[in-house]
């Protein structure tokens, strides 16, 4: 754990910040790719505006948006997004006692646990590094992947049928990319490749949208089975 009465020099500071707003901007313009998504999925403006808002959490909302895309259950999107973001949890269990949050902060700065505010502060030498950098990068994730949600979102809704563009496989086109760089990971693609094939073997048989929460448990229930083998903190690549 960083030494918690080390202070930051002011150039390693905006340093921090720099690089924080830098990772913010990268983040948050993807965020239109979501709100185009969305509304193709079926979603309202305001339905995707929300969505970005409360869930705030890119792997979860594309998750969600494909099950509503495949017509499956609102319940069973929103259980996989809830299985997708439980490695915010995790993330929470290290952040806390490095950060050292007190009152009503914490709560209020649990909203941008994420990965890049993650990593963005474990590495710091000292508690204020780290909350400089976890505050910086959170808050600009937030704030830019909120208003380029809007921006895809609006420009989603004005071309009229997404399906004369092609809009309709964008979910699933845009939830592989994000998930793609995580599969650099030989057991991850295992993984994948697992789950995969067992929501594939029960599209038949079951309805919209529960393929996609069966293959979230597959890679859960493989997580929990090698967690022992690693830290459960560690940030994906």
């Amino acid at each position: 754990m960083p030494d918690p009465g080390g202070e930051p020099a002011l150039a390693e500071r905006r340093a921090i910040v720099r690089d924080g707003i830098g990772v913010g901007i990268a983040t948050g313009v993807y965020g239109v790719s979501f709100g185009a998504v969305s509304v193709a999925a079926g979603l309202s403006i305001v339905q995707t505006c929300v969505l970005s808002l409360a869930m705030f959490t890119g792997a979860s909302q594309f998750a969600f948006v494909g099950v509503a895309a495949a017509g499956g259950a609102p319940l069973s999107g929103a259980v996989t997004a809830l299985m997708l973001g439980t490695r915010n949890t995790l993330y929470g269990l290290k952040l806390a006692p490095l950060l050292g949050f007190r009152g009503w902060r914490r709560p209020v700065l649990a909203q941008v646990v994420i990965d890049e505010s993650t990593a963005m502060s474990v590495t710091r030498d000292s508690r204020t590094a780290a909350r400089i950098g976890f505050v910086t990068t959170g808050v600009a994730v937030f704030v830019l992947w909120n208003l380029f949600t809007f921006v895809g979102a609006v420009a989603g809704n004005l071309i009229g049928d997404p399906r004369q563009y092609g809009l309709d496989a964008a979910v699933g086109a845009a939830f592989l990319a994000l998930l793609w760089p995580r599969l650099s990971d030989p057991r991850n693609r295992i993984i994948a490749l697992c789950a995969a094939a067992v929501a594939l073997g029960v599209v038949p048989v079951t309805a919209a949208g529960v393929p996609v929460l069966v293959a979230g448990g597959v890679a859960l229930l493989a997580g929990i089975l090698t967690r022992s083998a690693d830290d459960p903190t560690e940030i994906p690549r």
